[in-house]
C-alpha cells in the first residue's frame, strides 16, 4: 500500500535535511509531495539553491497524509513557525493520530505546539529549550518515539530518514534502504 507524505518547505530550509528524506522515501516506494509554505513554488533554500516544489500549501489534500516532515535550518525553521496555517494542520495531524517528523531546529516547532510532551526527542543544539515537556536525548542522532521521528541535524539526514521508513514501512524496508544507499 502506497504511503503519502508531505515534506514542507519554506525560504532558508537547510537542502540535505529535505532532500535526504524525500530521496530514501522515494527510494522506498512513499509518494512524497513538497508542499509550499508560500505563494510560490520557488523556494530559496539555506545556501541559496532554489528548489522547486510539487504543490503550495492550498493544492494539497493533507487528508490522504500519512506522514508530516519538517526540515530544519535556521531560517526556515523560523519561517516554518510563522505560518498558522501550517501549525493548524501540525495540531490537526496530532488529534488525527499521523506520524509526525522533524530535523535540526525544527523539532522547536512540534515543541512549542506541545506535541512531544512526555516524549523522547532531539534536536540541533540550542533548540532543547523548546523541546517543552520532552526528554531531550542530545547524543542520539535521530530519535523515535510513537508516531514522532526527531533529528539533531544534517549530519544526521540518513537515520532520520531510514527512521520515517521504518515507521511508515517497517525496519527491513529501512535497512534495505540503508544497504542501497551504501550507509551499511
Amino acid at each position: 500500500m502506497t504511503k503519502n507524505v508531505a515534506v514542507f518547505l519554506a525560504d532558508g530550509f537547510e537542502e540535505v535535511e529535505a532532500l535526504t528524506p524525500i530521496d530514501m522515501l522515494r527510494r522506498a516506494g512513499a509518494d512524497v509531495t513538497t508542499v509550499s509554505i508560500k505563494d510560490s513554488l520557488d523556494i530559496n533554500a539555506s545556501h541559496n539553491i532554489v528548489i522547486k516544489a510539487d504543490k503550495l500549501f492550498e493544492e494539497v489534500d493533507f487528508g490522504r497524509m500519512d506522514m508530516f516532515i519538517l526540515p530544519g535550518g535556521g531560517l526556515g525553521t523560523e519561517n516554518l513557525e510563522k505560518c498558522e496555517k501550517l501549525l493548524e494542520l501540525l495540531k490537526k495531524a496530532d488529534a488525527e493520530e499521523k506520524f509526525i517528523s522533524a530535523i535540526c531546529a525544527a523539532p522547536r516547532v512540534l515543541g512549542k505546539l506541545g506535541l512531544l510532551k512526555g516524549r523522547r526527542a532531539t534536536s540541533y543544539p540550542g533548540n532543547e529549550k523548546y523541546l517543552e515537556g520532552a526528554e531531550y536525548c542530545p547524543d542520539d542522532k535521530a530519535v523515535t518515539d510513537g508516531r514522532f521521528v526527531t533529528a539533531r541535524g544534517m549530519g544526521a539526514a540518513i537515520e532520520f530518514g531510514s527512521a520515517v521508513i521504518a515507521q511508515l514501512f517497517g525496519v527491513e524496508k529501512a535497512l534495505e534502504i540503508e544497504k542501497q544507499i551504501q550507509f551499511i
